[in-house]
């Protein structure tokens, strides 16, 4: 079976409007002739005369009469969909939005993230999820609408990508610590003992590839899943955490933080998204707020 040609339902709707060849034509921007064939194109499509003569004029069959109302109907229901979208409301918006983040991003942002949409769209709600891994299926099938990560090699290349912010690794300590007293040298600093995080990505392997090159090593104590778990420790104990400094600022309050005594690189922290969303109002608006958000904290050292 054929695909119909669903030009013909505005062309019918605009007959049925005007009950006339030509003013139809005019109003379509047609000749008369290619109304006329217009018009003979229905009449096989549907089976029906449609419109049929009357004296000087046209009057619509009983089948016609029928289909007024609908095709009217399906014409503004087409118009709506393929016209740009409304002005977001942002008082009247109820929407879920599904954000994946690295472990310290949730505790150091989201309060200011989460102040900032209950005051201009409080029917939104925003729902956390944990970043095990840099796997991009989540952002592609639209289990997430919003991520931030290093941007890796494996990520997908469609993908939308901004940047929020750079960050650097520090050490953390407790107030009174050792560490926090005299000059730190890398030989201090790797005698410690330490607190190391075991995934990859945002981990502190930059910081052992430093030591190595001056033939020293860290003295690990203990292994964790996190960066706010390594913080508790070093809270906790004399145990030396080596965390990023923007991911970690609230969570570093009342704690000794300290550059490190070798050089690591920077890295940026982004935000990325799926290509479908990039246009949608709502989603766009959420981009904003968190780049606003991440912008307007400073670094806390």
């Amino acid at each position: 079976m054929s695909t119909p040609d669903f030009n013909l339902l505005l062309t019918l709707d605009v007959l049925l409007a005007e009950g006339s060849v030509a003013r139809a034509a005019r109003r379509l921007r047609l000749s008369p002739s290619a109304m006329s064939r217009a018009l003979a194109r229905l009449r096989e499509t549907t089976g029906d005369p449609l419109l049929v003569r009357a004296g000087r004029g046209l009057v619509p069959t009983p089948r016609a009469m029928e289909l007024r109302e609908q095709v009217g109907q399906l014409v503004q229901d087409a118009e709506a969909v393929l016209r740009p979208a409304k002005k977001l409301r942002l008082k009247q918006l109820s929407r879920t939005f599904t954000l994946r983040t690295r472990e310290g991003f949730v505790e150091n942002f989201g309060p200011a993230l989460m102040a900032r949409i209950a005051a201009e769209a409080p029917g939104v709600r925003l729902c956390f999820v944990q970043k095990l891994d840099k796997d991009s299926a989540p952002l592609r099938d639209g289990i997430v609408d919003l991520e931030t990560g290093v941007v890796g090699k494996t990520a997908a290349p469609e993908l939308r990508v901004q940047a929020l912010f750079r960050d650097r690794f520090i050490g953390v300590v407790r107030m009174g610590h050792p560490l926090g007293k005299g000059k730190l040298t890398p030989e201090r600093y790797a005698a410690a003992r330490h607190i190391g995080v075991s995934r990859r990505g945002l981990g502190a392997e930059p910081v052992d590839e430093a030591l190595a090159s001056l033939a020293l090593e860290r003295d690990i104590a203990t292994l964790v899943g996190g960066f706010s778990t390594a913080l508790a420790l070093a809270r906790a104990s004399d145990l030396v955490a080596t965390v990023p400094e923007r991911h970690t600022g609230n969570l570093r309050d009342g704690m000794h933080s300290f550059a490190l005594p070798v050089a690591t690189p920077q890295f940026t922290v982004s935000l990325l998204w799926h290509p479908r969303l990039d246009a949608d109002p709502a989603h766009r608006w959420l981009r904003g707020c968190v780049r606003e958000v991440c912008a307007g904290q400073d670094a806390v050292s």
